[in-house]
């Protein structure tokens, strides 16, 4: 049986602690994708299609000698485009499914997606002639289950109030620093332990996250902080009056305390009620809630559509690098195919495996890096107070104090801030990383490694904690979703670009690089945007400040 919030609330530590471990190793695993094509080649999968002249890989245990070539490769590219389609692009369905019946049951029917692929990779390998086609329904199941891990866990820091972009910071860093599993489990395999079970003892351990969620995690959705008060209490100090308050003040005062003792928010410690805090009964008449900001308003806000672009321009420069990063190795090594020797053909392989394994161990930066997104996300947020009330303006005005008091630091203008900042930011990375891709150093891949590593855990963080900043809860999953689907559909571009780069540019990676580069330009769209909204919200708030009998009922400008 679920457990209630309340219960959840008591658990949120143990439930974050697994989540990032799950994360880590079950959820967009598919990123360490050159690792698991290596794995992928030497049990010979689709090696029917290549002479036996090519290139040999060895088994493990060197009882078979499967060959392999360019059409291996790109069939089973095909296959790791298919799984990263369906690892961004069923967030939408996801996202509307979770926002109506809470992330319970994505996270159930994830865990038991991730068994399934793992156990049909296993019998797969076992006559990889007749039963190679698995690989693609394998793949697929393996993007889906782990996307329904990462997607569930987006909503666990909203238990965690202040902490909530750090700790949605950190469990996407764990999502992005899962690539790293598929060069661990190579490592192992490379011992000596077969493939088969590898994939049916991992396919055992998905089944321990299914029993994990059964018994801690909430049927309900986790509302936002600013939703409901998980800790606070009011306490009877609150209630006092001030004996010089008189008139109109003693006559508002007394209308907040009796509103205050008959109005109750929802408190999970201790399954006790709590009540709400008069810093938000002073706009209840003149704001609307949350909740009833339409949709359509936050779909087409021009945040939104141009969060699109940057991310479906970043999604499809981070999975390229991913699915090309070997031929790319390969081409530093021989120098394009017309050069290819079995000695400098040698070298490579030795080379690409090598510099695999790099990467793949590099991808733990995202695990430490993400938070530190997080952190410029939630800088100085607890300084901040709500957008100026009527209520307030107006007490503040009768008493002379609007002139006196200092300019107060807004919520949300500090949130765009954060957000300008930290886009900023991850653009000049993804500008970088692209420039250490011009150039023909293999010592120099180690940064290039350091940067697409960075910048991979950032803007999904960045993004995230955008969302959440600026549109209602609410909406959280259903946004995020279909920006997911749109990167995916972006992702797509990646596969007719590396037969590109295979065929015509016979291995060489130099333009198709530079297009991609001047293409990542367009990410500094999004923070102009938010520069510019945010001088609009200053403005508007400096009137409100400047002038308080002015009514500030009116709707604010949408994001």
């Amino acid at each position: 049986m679920a457990p209630t919030l309340q219960q959840a609330y008591r658990r949120r530590w143990w439930m974050a602690c697994t989540a990032v471990l799950e994360n880590l190793f079950f959820s967009a695993v598919l990123l360490g994708w050159g690792s698991l094509l290596i794995m992928l080649k030497n049990e010979g999968f689709y090696s029917s299609m290549c002479s036996a002249k090519n290139t040999t890989n060895t088994t493990q245990d060197e009882q078979h000698q499967w060959p392999s070539c360019d059409r291996q490769e790109e069939m089973l590219n095909l296959g790791f485009t298919i799984g990263s389609f369906l690892l961004s692009a069923t967030t939408l369905p996801l996202g509307i499914l979770m926002d109506r019946f809470g992330p319970r049951p994505t996270r159930l029917v994830g865990s038991a997606s991730f068994s399934a692929s793992c156990t049909l990779m296993a019998l797969a390998s076992r006559d990889t002639e007749v039963l190679s086609p698995l690989i693609f329904l394998a793949l697929s199941l393996n993007g889906f289950g782990g996307i329904c891990l990462t997607f569930s866990s987006l909503t666990l820091p909203n238990m965690f109030g202040n902490l909530r972009s750090t700790l949605m910071a950190l469990m996407i860093g764990s999502y992005a620093s899962s690539a790293i599993t598929f060069p661990g489990i190579k490592l192992i395999y490379d011992a000596g332990v077969s493939f088969v079970v590898i994939m049916f003892t991992w396919s055992g351990l998905a089944c321990l996250i299914f029993l994990n969620c059964a018994l801690n995690w909430p049927s309900e959705s986790f509302p936002a902080p600013e939703e409901v008060d998980y800790t606070k209490k009011i306490k009877l100090r609150g209630l006092a009056l001030d004996h010089k308050v008189t008139g109109d003040r003693f006559y508002t005062h007394v209308t907040l305390v009796g509103q205050r003792l008959s109005q109750k928010a929802p408190s999970l410690e201790d399954g006790a009620d709590g009540f709400i805090s008069s810093q938000d009964l002073h706009g209840i008449s003149e704001n609307p809630p949350e909740n009833s900001v339409p949709f359509r308003k936050s779909l087409c806000s021009p945040i939104f559509l141009w969060s699109l672009l940057t991310m479906g321009m970043t999604q499809l420069r981070v999975i390229f690098y991913m699915a090309a990063m070997n031929k790319m190795l390969e081409y530093l090594v021989t120098g394009g195919q017309e050069h290819e020797t079995d000695i400098l053909t040698q070298r490579a392989e030795e080379t690409v495996g090598f510099y695999s394994s790099i990467f793949g161990a590099m991808q733990l930066l995202c695990l430490l890096t993400c938070p530190f997104i997080g952190y410029i996300m939630d800088w100085r947020i607890k300084d901040c107070v709500d957008a100026p009330t009527e209520g307030i303006a107006l007490g503040d005005a009768r008493d002379g104090v609007a002139t006196k008091s200092v300019r107060p630091r807004y919520r949300k203008i500090q949130k765009l801030t954060n957000a300008i900042n930290a886009f900023t930011l991850t653009n000049f990375l993804l500008v970088g990383f692209g420039i250490t891709c011009l150039i023909n150093s293999l010592h120099l891949q180690f940064v290039t490694f350091v940067l697409h590593t960075m910048v991979r855990g950032f803007f999904h963080s960045a993004c995230g904690s955008l969302y959440a900043a600026v549109f209602p809860s609410n909406h959280f999953g259903t946004l995020t979703g279909l920006q997911s689907l749109i990167s995916a559909v972006f992702a797509l571009l990646q596969q007719p670009l590396f037969m590109i780069m295979v065929g015509p540019l016979k291995g060489e990676p130099f333009w198709v690089n530079l297009s991609l580069l001047l293409f990542s330009l367009l990410g500094f769209l999004l923070p102009s945007y938010l520069f510019y909204y945010r001088a609009r919200l200053q403005r508007e708030y400096a009137t409100h400040w400047e002038n308080p009998l002015k009514v500030l009922g009116s709707p604010e400008a949408t994001a």
